[in-house]
């Protein structure tokens, strides 16, 4: 046991932890205030970032439309489902039930949140290191891949402290309240073992067989994922852990996240403290983090307490410690660390299984991609960083891991070498191998890690689990008031309350712009049939119109047209990328467009994609998307628009008349002047006179065809259902009078 006259290092340690914890804490005090109000008030989609919200909503495969649909019900559950949503047994999914219950309105789920948990604790484990004299500390560990255990850096310090360590599985009590028998595996840090310091992560190889046999393999392991979208501020997580060494417990739902950092994360408890390398969870049972420190109860002086009032010492212990709140490491930070480590043989292989999906080699297209000296160890190199740092992908640009690109899961490190702070084990060979391990998920919307099987049924089930979310999205819109005129025109009014209505020119121009770009507060993805059809774009008799050939169709012929083409996208790239073996940047993004335009959308953007490269948010800006069916859209191409003063010479069609130099639509030319307005306003200076483009001098066309087809219902409806979704409004619909006032001439670039 540890005494006052010896005190481990473990705890001189965690108190130096402990010390950089509360400092952050404090630091933070009047965001994590402000946060917690907010949550407190509006509820949990409004305390974070909305880029970070929008992802967190599409891994659980839900989008905003069906968040509103679960804040205007009641917060009373039906007595059928359980539910606070009008749906039927058939309709109420897991997807649903895990909604609601992220936002508080329902706190049922399935008994498979059981299971996963018992399989996610299954991974925990005790770890014991024994020092010098015979004292001892503990701490908890989890398997992160098949070979791999991952504690705190104050657990394990280094090499030769984690050789003198043991982990225990099953360390714990079992259904009849009898400890089970423990299974004691042995570290091996001569096969791997990396550290840091800042980050306080250790990670260790594990021996395959335990004391008395047992296979490792049969305690499972919890996959790591970099990706954003697992936690957001005010929701709870979970905590597996062995508290100051003692059996295994569980803190179901307690810890209520308060503040996301750049590498940390705070979370709040009542009843339940964490324990130095336990895993933080979500409901979902994904680690989101690494927990790794209490933030300390202090005395006027900032001396640390103990739970009883008293003068902490570290001798005494973590258990002894009156704490106010807890923090974990992202893990996202973690593999970014781990993957800017220069490895070769036996410890790269080791380090590269930890970032591959559970059950089996990588996807195609995953990591390793590339090698360092020309040593090729994966399929090809890496995608480009696109603009934004994202990753070209069939919907145009997928973000990597955390929204950073390949960065994500490592970048090749310069002359330097690691980061700082992060050691490893070296192994000695006659070649270092640098891998950069990658996972690239191809158009779909929803990034859960799933392993496509290569005969497609992956990519149809990826495809079907988004139509099943489509069409879920317009069975909840059935029973809604299609427009109601005066709650739109309050809103109105209040959105541009701080614009002069008396300005005009440039002030007025720049001031609509600064409004639009502050508003859109959330930008969702291109996914025209989750977020176009099943609501923003119905007409009053519930049925969509094509833009320019005034065809109607139900939303939900629409729905499962574009969930057809994205089966087949997902089908054909996933058959692509086995069959080359070497993809290079062009060459990947020239099959994603020919992808596109073979099995394209019934969508169209009236600004088109390629004068701003399909980038987000401008793809999937709803305020210039609009059904249409792939003739009209192929008809158009990315024609601008043009008035056309005879039609002997243009090419007509159902859709409109066309020639090279423009295109002038058969219907709708007012709503897609005024959504082409908007688009100028909201993104100045993105697209001008380059060839192809849209030159100033068509600005008349747009405001003739503006001033001569006034605002309809459906315009009116879009706007407010638009504005509902992303926060910003379209100011050529609520203010048609503006046209004229405002000077357009500023935001060709």
């Amino acid at each position: 046991m540890v005494t006052s006259g010896r005190v481990a290092r473990a705890e001189t340690g965690y108190a130096a932890q402990m010390e950089r914890a509360g400092l952050r804490f404090e630091s933070r005090t009047a965001q994590r205030e402000e946060n917690r109000r907010t949550v407190a008030s509006r509820g949990v989609l409004y305390a974070d970032e909305p880029e970070r919200v929008e992802k967190r909503l599409a891994r659980l495969n839900a989008d905003w439309s069906l968040a509103r649909s679960i804040e205007r019900t009641p917060s009373e559950p039906a007595t059928t489902t359980g539910s606070t949503l009008p749906l039927g047994p058939a309709e109420f999914t897991a997807d649903v039930l895990g909604l609601e219950r992220l936002m508080g309105r329902n706190n049922l789920t399935g008994v498979a949140f059981l299971e996963g948990g018992h399989l996610a604790a299954r991974s925990v484990g005790r770890v014991t290191v024994t020092g010098p004299g015979g004292s001892r500390h503990y701490g908890t560990a989890f398997m992160v891949s098949p070979s791999l255990l991952m504690t705190n850096n104050h657990v394990l310090s280094s090499q030769e402290e984690a050789g003198r360590a043991l982990v225990e599985f099953n360390y714990q009590a079992a259904l009849d309240g009898r400890p089970l028998a423990p299974a004691s595996f042995a570290l091996e840090p001569q096969r791997f073992f990396a550290t840091d310091v800042d980050l306080d992560f250790s990670v260790v190889a594990v021996a395959e067989a335990g004391d008395q046999g047992e296979r490792l393999a049969d305690f499972h392991w919890l996959p790591l994922d970099g990706s954003q979208g697992k936690v957001i501020i005010g929701e709870f997580v979970n905590i597996i852990q062995h508290p100051d060494g003692e059996p295994k417990q569980l803190a179901l739902r307690e810890n209520q996240v308060v503040d996301l950092l750049d590498r940390f994360l705070h979370y709040y408890t009542d009843t339940a403290r964490g324990s130095s390398g336990s895993p933080v969870c979500n409901d979902q049972w994904e680690v989101v983090a690494l927990h790794h420190s209490a933030v300390p109860e202090t005395d006027p002086e900032g001396r640390h307490l103990t739970v009883d009032g008293a003068l902490w010492q570290p001798w005494m212990g973590e258990h002894k410690l009156a704490w106010k709140a807890n923090e974990g490491v992202r893990i996202s930070r973690v593999l970014q660390a781990l993957s800017r480590l220069t490895l070769n043989g036996t410890a790269a292989r080791l380090r590269d299984e930890l970032f591959q999906p559970k059950g089996g080699a990588p996807l195609p297209g995953e990591g390793p991609p590339a090698a360092a000296a020309g040593a090729a160890t994966g399929p090809g190199p890496v995608p480009s960083q696109g603009p934004d740092g994202m990753i070209p992908g069939a919907h145009g640009l997928l973000p990597g891991p955390d929204g950073q690109g390949p960065a994500a899961y490592g970048q090749v490190p310069g002359p330097g070498g690691p980061l700082p702070g992060l050691t490893a084990q070296p192994v000695s060979g006659a070649a270092v191998d640098v891998t950069v391990p990658l996972r690239i998920t191809v158009g779909v919307v929803t990034p859960a890690p799933e392993r496509p099987a290569l005969d497609g049924t992956a990519a149809s089930g990826a495809a079907e689990r988004d139509l099943n979310a489509a069409l879920l999205n317009l069975r909840l819109m059935e029973g809604r008031p299609y427009y109601d005129r005066e709650a739109d025109l309050a809103a109105r009014d209040a959105y541009y309350a701080g614009i002069d209505v008396d300005s005009a020119g440039d002030a007025l121009r720049d001031a609509l712009t600064g409004l639009l770009e502050e508003t859109h507060e959330r930008r969702p993805s291109y996914s025209p049939a989750r977020m176009l059809y099943p609501w923003v774009d119905l007409h009053p008799d519930r049925l969509l119109r094509s833009v320019y050939s005034g065809k109607t169709f139900t939303a939900e012929e629409l729905i499962r047209a574009d969930a057809a083409a994205e089966a087949a996208r997902l089908g054909r790239m996933q058959a692509f990328m086995v069959r080359e073996s070497t993809v290079g940047p062009d060459r990947f993004a020239a099959e994603l467009d020919t992808l596109e335009a073979s099995l394209p959308f019934n969508c169209e953007h009236v600004v088109p994609q390629s004068w701003f490269t399909k980038r987000e948010p401008m793809r999937g800006d709803l305020h210039h998307l609009f059904a249409c069916e792939p003739a009209c859209n192929s008809f158009r191409s990315n024609i601008p628009y043009t008035d056309f003063p005879g039609f002997d010479e243009a090419v007509r069609d159902d859709c409109g008349m066309r020639e090279r130099e423009g295109f002038e639509p058969g219907h709708s030319k007012g709503a897609v002047a005024r959504a082409t307005l908007y688009f100028l306003l909201r993104y100045p200076g993105l697209i001008g006179d380059a060839e192809g483009e849209f030159p100033q001098d068509r600005l008349p066309v747009l405001l003739g065809w503006h001033e001569s087809e006034p605002v309809s219902e459906y315009e009116s409806h879009r706007n407010a259902a638009v504005a509902e979704i992303q926060g910003n409004r379209n100011p050529l619909i609520d203010h048609p009078e503006w046209s004229r006032k405002v000077d357009f001439s500023g935001v060709w670039r």
